[in-house]
């Protein structure tokens, strides 16, 4: 396919060059590692112009989102739910075989053995908004009764560290972000508790991105798995392999009605 501008379904013009948001979930210069030699990749293959982005914190990458700004975003579950509704992003593929699942952490050293011991405690999060490592956490900790204060630390790495540091008694993450952390933090840390498992993140496009675009992007997503390079790049997200997926994979994480939570994505509507 020829890398130009081309009139899509909603009779916007596709940009020549397609910025993929991704959530930061960690540092950008740590995502730009793993995402730019997959983006580059898939770019050459399905010759299309992919540019990496993100944003300085999660509350930021939302406000993005809710404006349309990326072409193409890989985005939590819930963040899919919200802006699949307005601005309108569209899924088109989640790691196969995959269930998402947040945890808890604390110090090695702390007496805290089971999730009640948590009740008056300090608890940190990356962001209202973060699906497995501080909604359902929060969710679940309200359904039980617990009660905590909350800390926002805008990214899973500083969860980790303020809980190391003695900052906060426990936190959230998951277990992705939580194995590719510094092992001089995570060896200081132990998990608490996990939660059950949803459907993990989307890549998923704004409507001005063509069908065409859509279908080259899929098929060399798909393909990744396929080659020891692409299993390589795959690996260095933590990921295996990709598939497709469509709105209605997220109905599990629809069911939760998460918005009835207390601060969902704060001035993202």
């Amino acid at each position: 396919m020829p890398n130009y501008s081309s009139a899509t379904a909603t009779g916007s013009i596709e940009p020549k060059v397609l910025t993929f948001g991704v959530v930061p979930q960690q540092a950008a210069s740590t995502l730009a590692k793993g995402w730019s030699p997959v983006l580059a990749e898939l770019s050459q293959n399905a010759n299309l112009n992919l540019q990496f982005a993100t944003a300085p914190d999660i509350p930021t990458f939302e406000m993005r989102l809710a404006k349309g700004e990326y072409d193409i975003a890989y985005m939590n579950p819930y963040h899919f739910t919200v802006f699949h509704e307005s601005p309108g992003y569209i899924a088109l593929a989640k790691e196969q075989d995959k269930y998402l699942k947040g945890l808890i952490v604390v110090r090695k050293d702390s007496p805290i053995s089971k999730l009640s011991d948590l009740n008056g405690k300090s608890l940190a999060f990356p962001a209202p908004a973060a699906f497995a490592a501080s909604v359902i956490p929060r969710a679940i900790l309200k359904q039980q009764g617990i009660v905590h204060s909350t800390k926002y630390v805008g990214s899973h790495d500083s969860v980790y560290l303020a809980v190391a540091q003695g900052l906060v008694d426990a936190g959230g993450g998951v277990g992705r972000t939580f194995k590719n952390m510094d092992s001089d933090v995570t060896k200081q840390l132990k998990v608490l508790w996990k939660t059950p498992g949803y459907t993990p993140h989307a890549i998923a496009t704004h409507p001005r991105v063509s069908k065409q675009s859509r279908e080259q992007l899929l098929l060399q997503l798909q393909a990744l798995s396929a080659t020891s390079k692409g299993r390589a790049l795959l690996k260095g997200l933590g990921f295996r392999a990709m598939e497709a997926a469509q709105s209605s994979d997220w109905d599990d994480v629809r069911a939760l009605s998460l918005s009835e939570l207390n601060e969902p994505l704060k001035g993202s509507h």
